[in-house]
């Protein structure tokens, strides 16, 4: 494993989910946090803190580093396929079964779930591909 790309990957994906999070949920799309029912959010005076950034470069080192160990297993005929291939399969097996849960067992607004399931469909293609052009062969 190339621990070096994974961290730079890592780094990658942590300022991506930066802006993409300002852009769409601090952004464009933070309407669909004002949906009843509101009480469900913690207050937010500002941006997330510093332990969520920590937090966040700490899970995109596990998922560089998962998509390492599984690079050569995936389908397609170059390491971008490979990465988009990942993101859909992180996507499928990893966000639609939260979103369910979430829509199923908690009480957020159908839109915020829709919404996030849509993000996500986005999201993690774009981050697979970022991982697989760093990570490499």
């Amino acid at each position: 494993m190339k621990i070096v790309r994974i961290l730079i990957a890592a780094i990658a994906l942590s300022i991506f989910g930066l802006i993409i999070g300002a852009v769409t949920c601090g952004g464009v799309f933070n309407w669909v946090y004002k949906l009843e029912p509101t009480n469900v959010w913690k207050p937010m005076d500002g941006p997330p803190g510093m332990v969520y950034h920590v937090a966040g470069f700490i899970l995109n080192v596990i998922l560089a580093a998962v998509y390492a160990l599984f690079r050569k297993g995936l389908p397609g005929k170059n390491r971008l396929v490979k990465g988009l291939v990942f993101g859909l399969c992180v996507w499928a097996v990893g966000m639609l079964p939260g979103m369910f849960a979430t829509y199923y067992f908690m009480t957020v607004a159908t839109e915020v779930v829709i919404y996030w399931t849509i993000l996500g469909l986005v999201e993690y293609p774009i981050m697979g591909l970022i991982i697989a052009a760093i990570y490499g062969e």
